[in-house]
């Protein structure tokens, strides 16, 4: 077989729009792909004319469309798709049968079923299909998978990612299971897993349990007030869960403690993830996302022997692993071993959402036995 030359970035700006302009597409993508160099951002789309013509303007972009089927053939080289939850694999699956690429925020499906369209319409359009994996790029992380490495086989993670107050688009899309799937499993579980899973290798997952709660969902006090689309009053009542505990086993016997929480008791927002190896074990103490409510600063140690030691980490900005994935994004594009990949990684993380869900909201059958066998006791 002929080796495959490296993937190279092309020698011109990649052309890209923009679909979604609700907070992660209008604070996150938009003004970053309009800043960066590698990118030249040629459209946006959005249903709601007003929201996208103040895109437009902010960010001098030539087109604007109410639909990505609008898109003119070849207008652009890749599509970043930020529309809300239950849109992202059939927004998706329109375009790749059209052979445009496409960057697709998290959660990059709902179900394993929505996996299956999108790995099918990438091999039938002949077009890439790339996924947001932001916490991979932060240089804390690089560094504790770096010390990780170290520590021999690796026998358990714990990983967290809790906030004291952080309940997204409360009363909107994020809080309604019908348009996004879940609550703070399938938000923060998912870039945990992200983070996670690829620590373990590619060992399969044989158990994934879990539970959830809502004590908060429905709380005025726990909503993300530094997030601009929190909703005012007279909306719907979320029916998703603010808290989501997990735990996996892998079939070599490592296990993985999981806890995404969208509002809590802490004080502060805070992300930790520990690595327990034969070796020895390293703890990662830090924020992700952009709550201002945050660690001061992120923290790594390695233990052993009894002796914990504090490690260096580079200082970077908040949201700089957006910035840092923008910067590898058209060398992944242009890559022919990126295909199938992004799929592959969404079906493993998604099966692993759908078993903790199902252990934790179990069926209407499920629910009749266990409390039939309740009563039996």
């Amino acid at each position: 077989m002929t080796a495959l030359p490296p993937a190279t970035a092309p020698d011109r700006p990649v052309r890209v729009a923009v679909a979604g302009l609700g907070w992660a597409g209008r604070e996150i993508w938009l003004p970053r792909l309009a800043a960066h160099p590698g990118f030249e951002v040629t459209a946006v789309v959005d249903p709601e004319p007003g929201v996208r013509d103040r895109a437009r303007a902010t960010h001098d972009v030539p087109s604007a469309y109410a639909d990505v089927d609008d898109l003119p053939a070849g207008a652009v080289d890749l599509v970043v798709v930020a529309v809300p939850n239950h849109l992202h694999a059939s927004v998706a699956v329109r375009l790749l049968r059209r052979g445009v690429p496409v960057f697709l925020e998290k959660p990059v499906c709902l179900t394993s079923a929505e996996a299956t369209l999108l790995a099918d319409a990438e091999r039938d359009g002949g077009a890439v299909l790339l996924a947001g994996s932001a916490a991979r790029y932060r240089a804390d992380i690089r560094a504790l998978t770096g010390v990780a490495g170290e520590l021999g086989p690796v026998r358990h993670v714990d990983v967290a990612w809790v906030r004291a107050r952080g309940v997204p688009d409360a009363g909107g899309w994020f809080t309604r299971r019908d348009l996004s799937g879940g609550g703070a499993l399938v938000d923060l579980g998912w870039h945990l897993l992200d983070t996670v899973l690829p620590m373990l290798g590619p060992t399969r997952v044989t158990h994934a349990i879990g539970s959830v709660s809502d004590d908060f969902v429905n709380d005025s006090a726990a909503h993300a007030a530094w997030r601009s689309d929190t909703a005012a009053g007279g909306r719907a009542p979320g029916d998703v869960e603010d808290t989501a505990r997990g735990f996996l086993l892998t079939a070599e016997g490592a296990s993985v403690a999981l806890h995404a929480c969208w509002a809590s008791h802490e004080s502060l927002d805070r992300t930790t993830v520990t690595v327990h190896g034969a070796a020895g074990s390293a703890t990662l103490r830090c924020t992700f996302g952009f709550s201002p409510n945050r660690e001061p600063a992120p923290v790594l140690t390695r233990t052993r022997d009894g002796e914990t030691v504090r490690l260096p980490l580079p200082e970077e900005p908040i949201g700089a692993e957006y910035d840092r994935q923008l910067d590898e994004l058209p060398g992944l594009l242009a890559d022919p071993a990126s295909r199938g990949a992004a799929v592959a990684e969404a079906r493993r993380t998604i099966d692993i959402i759908e078993r903790i869900y199902q252990s934790a909201r179990p069926t209407a059958p499920e629910r009749q036995h266990a409390l039939a066998g309740h009563r039996d006791r």
